[in-house]
């Protein structure tokens, strides 16, 4: 088992999240490569041991009392390029290589299809299991194949697509919690320099084109990165708007009837399966609970509603008491009960 040195392997969980909250673990393990990776895993169950897997720590609460096992940090790197003009590019791309350098690797090489993901926090290995989403795209959309090591079997697994059962912020990963360690993400993009058509009513209005249009993918990713800095949605070590797990809750998807009984004003979003979409921070809102709710070190954020932050000395318990503050009042108002988007550990909501 391989350990990487320094700061970084500190055995405070809230080390090692963007919440900045979460107690120790036993220890924590780094493997360098690929290899040392699936071994260190691989003994660890054999030995019975309670392992966390964790990437960027962006979308994760840890309680307060941490976890009583062992934490193995996915750090590999590396992006592999097969680039071909009918075909476009084909990237293959360790768990452990951040997203922000893989959406940065495609625009400085006219690789199109990420740039409207731009700015999201985290390691590409956490990308296909939530089916991360930001304005219009979703991973699922552009992943060809997810290369896993099935932690039941032992053995080394490679998903297609279809088998990946993405859906909105789910796949079969998530609805397997940990059997599945993700070692390497493949996609397939689109060659050139402008964008994938934008669908996305918000940004389209930024870039000043209509909804369908393609803009500079340059210019896309620009403009997702001022909108999402207008949300707190960019890490910052200097602004505590940013000390959270990006969204807390996901946005409800609801029967036609009970959409229809929503307010004529609530945000409504049609989806493929009949089901209607609405909008988590419009219930939180509309509910009470707008940007800067809360009294203690635990507060919504000041620039959008959607999201919990650390002030600087919350605790989990505080977070969690937020949680539970805003959902039961969503629920008490609309009848609508949201879910959580962040891995909860050693706690529940």
């Amino acid at each position: 088992m391989a350990e990487a040195a320094g700061d970084a392997l500190s055995p405070l969980l809230a080390a090692h999240t963007t919440l900045r909250v979460g107690g120790p673990a036993r220890r924590v393990l780094a493997p360098a490569t690929e290899a040392e990776l699936v071994a260190t895993v691989r003994d660890l169950d054999a030995a019975g041991e309670p392992v966390l897997v964790l990437g960027g720590g962006s979308n994760l609460l840890v309680g307060d009392d941490g976890f009583d096992g062992t934490v193995v940090k996915v750090v590999t790197r590396g992006i592999e390029e097969d680039v071909a003009a009918c075909s476009g590019a084909v990237l293959t791309v360790a768990a452990g290589e951040p997203w922000e350098s893989l959406v940065r690797h495609t625009l400085e090489h006219e690789q199109v299809g990420l740039e409207a993901l731009a700015g999201i926090p985290g390691s590409v290995g956490g990308t296909p299991i939530q089916n991360v989403g930001a304005y219009g795209t979703e991973v699922g959309q552009l992943i060809t194949t997810v290369r896993t090591l099935d932690r039941r079997t032992g053995a080394i697994r490679t998903f297609f697509a279809l088998e990946c059962r993405f859906g909105y912020r789910s796949s079969v990963f998530k609805s397997e919690p940990g059997r599945h360690l993700v070692l390497s993400v493949t996609f397939q993009l689109r060659l050139g320099s402008l964008s994938a058509p934008v669908r996305y009513p918000e940004l389209a209005r930024a870039l000043g084109v209509a909804v369908g249009e393609r803009a500079p993918a340059r210019e896309v990713a620009e403009a997702v990165l001022a909108l999402r800095r207008g949300k707190g949605m960019v890490l910052d070590d200097a602004d505590p708007d940013t000390w959270s797990a990006g969204s807390f809750f996901t946005n409800p998807v609801l029967d036609p009837e009970r959409a229809d009984a929503l307010p004529a004003d609530a945000p409504r979003f049609p989806q493929p399966d009949g089901r209607v979409k609405t909008s988590a921070a419009w219930l939180i809102e509309r509910a009470g609970y707008g940007r800067g709710f809360g009294e203690g070190p635990a507060r919504v954020s000041s620039k959008h509603s959607l999201a919990l932050t650390n002030r600087g000395r919350a605790t989990a318990g505080d977070l969690l008491h937020l949680a539970r503050q805003i959902r039961a009042g969503v629920e008490s108002t609309y009848g609508i009960t949201l879910v959580p988007e962040p891995v909860l550990v050693g706690c529940e909501l």
